[in-house]
């Protein structure tokens, strides 16, 4: 019916479209937020249509695609769109792989998030973060399936890091309560950790393999040691993301977000993605038997240290998390032992599965009238496994004090610094906010307001010189420009000094500190 040229070009649409609309949706739903064309409950309807439509949209494209792959055939190809980046030898191109991973994983993913959007809808009713949640879920959507068709591992980062983002957003949707901030950041913290073997292994797939590309990877001929290196930074990411031991602590943590988010994140899509990444690694992963068999014996220890912990639970989410915990456990089991099919088929089971779990989980303790199944009785006689099931092997506590407590601290020295040495260096008094001078002004002209110093006091050379400037500058704005301007500079001055403060008291909020973060990071790259 169409040329193969023709046919190439509606794949490659098909594919930027698939991933691009639901990213399109959390656009316009951030924009109509903030010049509140959808806030409030009146604005819920917009949103969900919006969110909706996207992840309906890229489903039925998804769909478009097994049509193309049951006509033609499934392919196993790599479609570039374009170049990513390019600095001499190395290039990395913006590419799609479709085979028969990515088809699977894409059909599970357009599935269940569009089930957990239409079931967001009446469930996260008239809650005051209702457009931020289904911003971040659209985040989430398109981020998975940046991963699951990437036809590189550079791309397949930023879809990484994307859902990783909005997953920690979501940990910590109630943002005025610790518990949930606390617990996004253990998530967050513990994930860097992975993120970082990530960047290993394209570092070195770069530098040894000359390309990042899945299928071209898996053609190059180098050294085992090389190959293993690569690799070890791959599962070192995909055990982070996975929550396998040792990383397996944060995890029970992100049950604190929203149970829709709860259930497509860590129940059945997110959870699987460190699994999919050794998938695609697959070419790559039979070379080097050895770290077969860790992958084997992590995921051991997993389903041990999931299924006795398991036991203790009276928490139903609690409970379905260590299942998932050791579900996935056994994944990482089947693709030690080389069976990567049944690997792939037990992902779409599970993750079917687990989500229905978590979404009937909210009525099913409203319903429930019966106390917890007791503890098997192998398990209370022995007091000193019983002990470690409580508390889960010490493995929060460890996670905390390796992890989370020094980030904390480095934060806490680092704001300690910008106050007393830098506020001081470049003479602005750390107790004072955006457009102190012009508030001092005001009070000063009321006669409320006396300081002998209201620049700061600068230490040394610069800082001596920085003050003499900062003086210099606050006479000529007080004497020249505010005095000299009339009151409409001084109305114009204030409203715009109004919604200066506003930003900047928002931006000292971890979560909007985390997305102009993650915006920089997609702007730079």
């Amino acid at each position: 019916m169409f040329s193969a040229e023709v046919m190439t070009l509606i794949v490659k649409v098909v594919l930027a479209l698939i991933p691009l609309l639901p990213l399109l949706a959390a656009l316009w739903i951030a924009f109509g937020f903030i010049f509140s064309w959808n806030r409030l409950e009146a604005g819920e309807k917009q949103t969900s249509q919006v969110a909706l439509g996207a992840i309906s949209l890229s489903f039925l494209l998804v769909l478009v695609l097994d049509i193309y792959a049951i006509a033609y055939g499934v392919p196993s190809e790599t479609i570039k769109l374009g170049q990513w980046l390019s600095s001499g030898q190395y290039h990395v191109d913006i590419s799609f792989l479709i085979d028969y991973k990515s088809l699977v994983m894409a059909n599970l993913i357009g599935f269940i998030t569009l089930v957990v959007t239409r079931f967001s809808i009446n469930y996260l009713h008239r809650e005051a973060g209702f457009q931020r949640f289904f911003m971040m879920l659209s985040v989430f959507s398109t981020a998975m399936f940046i991963i699951t068709f990437s036809g590189n591992a550079f791309f397949t980062f930023i879809g990484w890091e994307m859902a990783g983002v909005s997953s920690y957003l979501l940990i910590a949707y109630s943002w005025h309560r610790d518990v949930a901030t606390n617990n996004a950041t253990r998530a967050f913290v513990t994930n860097r950790i992975g993120d970082a073997g990530f960047l290993l292994g394209i570092a070195f797939s770069l530098f040894w393999l000359s390309t990042v590309d899945w299928l071209e990877m898996s053609y190059v001929i180098t050294s085992k040691i090389h190959i293993g290196i690569i690799l070890f930074g791959f599962i070192i990411a995909a055990l982070a993301k996975s929550a396998q031991f040792p990383f397996s602590a944060w995890i029970t943590r992100a049950l604190e977000g929203p149970t829709p988010s709860s259930a497509v994140f860590y129940g059945s899509i997110m959870v699987h993605a460190g699994v999919y990444l050794l998938l695609r690694a697959e070419p790559l992963l039979v070379q080097v038997p050895s770290l077969m068999i860790f992958v084997l014996l992590m995921g051991l220890i997993t389903v041990i240290y999931a299924y006795i912990v398991g036991l203790v639970q009276t928490d139903v989410k609690s409970s379905f998390m260590f299942s998932t915990m050791a579900q996935v456990g056994l994944m990482m089991v089947w693709i030690g032992l080389g069976w990567f099919e049944l690997a792939l088929g037990h992902i779409v089971v599970h993750a079917v599965w687990r989500a229905y779990q978590f979404l009937h989980a909210p009525s099913f303790m409203q319903h429930v009238e019966r106390p917890a199944s007791p503890v098997p009785k192998w398990l209370s006689k022995k007091t000193w496994l019983y002990t470690a099931a409580l508390q889960r092997f010490w493995l929060d506590g460890i996670s905390d004090w390796l992890l989370t407590k020094p980030t904390r601290k480095i934060a806490s020295e680092v704001q300690i610094f910008d106050e007393q040495v830098v506020d001081r260096i470049t003479g602005i008094p750390s107790h004072l906010n955006m457009l102190s001078t012009l508030s001092h002004w005001e009070a000063h002209k009321k006669g409320t307001f006396t300081v002998s110093n209201e620049v700061g006091v600068g230490r040394g050379f610069f800082g001596k010189s920085l003050e003499l400037l900062a003086s210099m500058a606050e006479f000529l704005e007080e004497k020249l420009i505010l005095k000299g301007s009339g009151e409409g500079l001084m109305s114009g001055m204030n409203f715009v000094g109004k919604y200066l403060e506003l930003v900047d008291k928002l931006l000292t909020q971890p979560r909007y500190v985390l997305v102009l973060i993650m915006a920089t990071f997609v702007v730079v790259l």
